[in-house]
């Protein structure tokens, strides 16, 4: 999640929808059953995760060409990078978790999309 500062030095979040995927896009994809390949960059991930996320394969890995996959980590930073990296070398269809798993979680009111969040505990 890139964050830049203002003159008076209030941070100032940017969403870019090349590289990153909304946690509600992400959960409506979760909850229709089109669920794309989620990929957990976090070298330790502790807490929680998404239901059916594999742990990162490794620093070589990359998905098939056409392959819809959304990484994630705790808060957006390392997936941003990583989803950027692999788009310049072709794979146009890599996306990061805008604000990662903690603005995944923050952002469900359990009202709208009742109960089921596809969260997980490790």
């Amino acid at each position: 999640m890139p964050t830049s500062h203002r003159d008076d030095d209030k941070p100032v979040v940017s969403f870019d929808p090349r590289v990153e995927v909304s946690p509600f896009t992400l959960f409506r994809s979760l909850r229709e059953g089109k669920a794309p390949l989620l990929i957990d960059v976090r070298d330790r991930p502790a807490g929680k995760t998404l239901r059916g996320a594999m742990p990162m394969p490794g620093q070589e890995w990359r998905p098939m060409k056409d392959q819809q996959v959304v990484l994630f980590d705790d808060d957006g930073s390392r997936s941003v990078l990583l989803a950027a990296e692999l788009q310049a070398e072709g794979f146009a269809h890599v996306r990061a978790l805008f604000g990662g798993l903690e603005l995944y979680d923050f952002s469900l009111d359990p009202e709208i999309v009742e109960s089921e969040t596809y969260l997980i505990d490790l």
